[in-house]
């Protein structure tokens, strides 16, 4: 039995242990230098066989855990995209927790999914969605894990509907094809091949060589093409931020030609989606309403703990056409009567964790006004920062900055191969310093710097503490260079 009282002194311990370490993360090196097996060698293999004061834990996660930890949200992370663990989030994970809800069905949990559905038609209205999205008119939203699980779940749907209902009895055929850009998320060819569909099935359609956005017009010879040769068009995806260089994929010439031959259109706009909360950012998803669904991930940029990635669809029955399989034992009068939203059917598990709680207190704690605000302050960070690059000879904006992502280019004189070189030098050195953390993309074949900025705790004092960081990498880096290097 839960001794409560014990838990209300650990729950105490906990959160004061938190504070202290969201406190002193700026003391710390973003990214920890252990070697493979070191937290294994230092934890006892041992399983406890009996309760261990919580001391005992705090300490563990002291002395081994924080320090083989890669500090997600440190100021200096600009690595990836940001993964917001706001603090008010935290709390709605714990009353979630608290609750220990099941959520699979409305009847196993009517407040959860109610609320849910509030929360995912109140986004649609804050991100300028069309109202088709809504389930008002006959669409709706719902709160996946992470975006890979949004297009996976999209992708049966596609599968389904693109088959007239075929594909649930007979499964596929060989027929089917997916298309993606050479920029797109590597989430859509992992969901190809869960589904089955092989690698055959997916189609990598040429991108602009100076946006990095998908073609229309390949997109279209493309489809045409494979409906020519006897294939079956099942689903085409369209970015809003590629991972690389933040690139926007022109949504409403995609969209036709998907539709023109029947495919599912989908709208990745994992990262930079949330953005459209700010009436100025509305355009990243023009032509949107013309797509299928679109997703978006609270957990990268909206103050919201992973996992919680928002997905809507405009036909509220295509989701659960492909994915409803009811036991006797889920039988219950309010699914039969057709009534309600039962979410094991909007996506592949069973089981879900009352992920809308904590959106929720993200809400209470600082509005939509907040997001706002969070999400301008970086874009400015991130302005400031192009500014300074394209003010400083020795480097070049490797593609337009995109809201908060700007990708960098060391440039040396002596030719491609040198600058690609001093790049991924310039990039380890600062790595290696501890003092921030950047990730790097290749695009057209070129090695580049990804500075992403968003974190929850990000200054402006710590990007122009990261330009110094670059700029004394680069100096030392260009001095060493050859000159007639190519």
């Amino acid at each position: 039995m839960d001794d409560l009282e014990e838990f209300r002194r650990r729950g105490y311990a906990a959160i004061d242990w938190i504070i202290e370490y969201r406190r002193r993360l700026e003391e710390l090196p973003v990214r920890p230098a252990v070697d493979p097996g070191w937290v294994r060698s230092r934890l006892d293999r041992r399983l406890a066989e009996h309760p261990q004061p919580f001391e005992t834990l705090l300490g563990d996660l002291d002395r081994t855990i924080v320090p083989a930890s890669t500090h997600w949200q440190h100021p200096a992370f600009f690595g990836y995209f940001p993964a917001n663990a706001g603090v008010h989030s935290l709390l709605g994970d714990l009353l979630s927790g608290g609750l220990g809800t099941q959520g699979m069905m409305w009847s196993t949990s009517p407040a959860m999914t109610e609320l849910e559905q509030v929360l995912l038609d109140g986004f649609a209205a804050a991100l300028g969605l069309d109202p088709g999205f809504t389930f008002a008119a006959g669409g709706g939203g719902v709160i996946q894990d992470s975006a890979s699980s949004a297009v996976l779940a999209v992708l049966l749907a596609a599968l389904h509907r693109t088959s007239d209902g075929a594909w649930r009895t007979s499964g596929v055929d060989g027929r089917e094809r997916v298309y993606v850009s050479t920029e797109t998320h590597s989430a859509v060819a992992k969901a190809v091949r869960v589904a089955g569909l092989g690698e055959r099935a997916l189609r990598i359609i040429d991108v602009d060589q100076q946006t990095r956005a998908m073609s229309p017009a390949a997109l279209e010879a493309a489809l045409r093409a494979d409906v020519e040769a006897g294939f079956r068009p099942v689903l085409v995806c369209a970015t809003v931020g590629t991972t690389g260089v933040g690139a926007v994929d022109p949504v409403r010439p995609i969209a036709r030609a998907g539709r023109a031959h029947r495919a599912w259109v989908h709208v990745d706009a994992a990262w930079a989606g949330v953005a459209a909360i700010c009436p100025e950012h509305r355009a990243l998803l023009d032509g949107v309403e013309s797509a299928d669904s679109i997703s978006t991930n609270a957990h990268k940029w909206l103050l919201t703990a992973f996992d919680a990635s928002l997905l809507w669809v405009r036909d509220a029955a295509a989701l659960p056409a492909a994915l409803t399989i009811t036991p006797e034992y889920l039988r219950n009068e309010a699914s039969d009567a057709g009534t309600v939203v039962d979410y094991r059917d909007w996506q592949v598990p069973l089981g879900r964790r009352f992920r809308a709680l904590k959106l929720w207190a993200v809400l209470n704690g600082v509005g939509l006004e907040g997001m706002r605000a969070h999400i301008r302050g970086h874009v400015a960070m991130a302005e400031q920062l192009a500014g300074w690059a394209r003010d400083d000879p020795r480097f070049a904006l490797a593609a337009p900055p995109s809201l908060a992502l700007v990708c960098l280019r060391v440039v040396t004189g002596a030719g491609p191969v040198a600058d690609d070189a001093a790049t991924r030098a310039v990039l380890e050195a600062v790595n290696a310093s501890g003092a921030a953390l950047l990730t790097h993309a290749t695009t057209g074949d070129r090695y580049l710097i990804r500075v992403a900025i968003g974190g929850v705790a990000t200054e402006q004092r710590h990007v122009v503490k990261l330009w110094e960081a670059l700029q004394a990498a680069a100096t030392t880096v260009l001095a060493a260079t050859p000159p007639t290097a190519s």
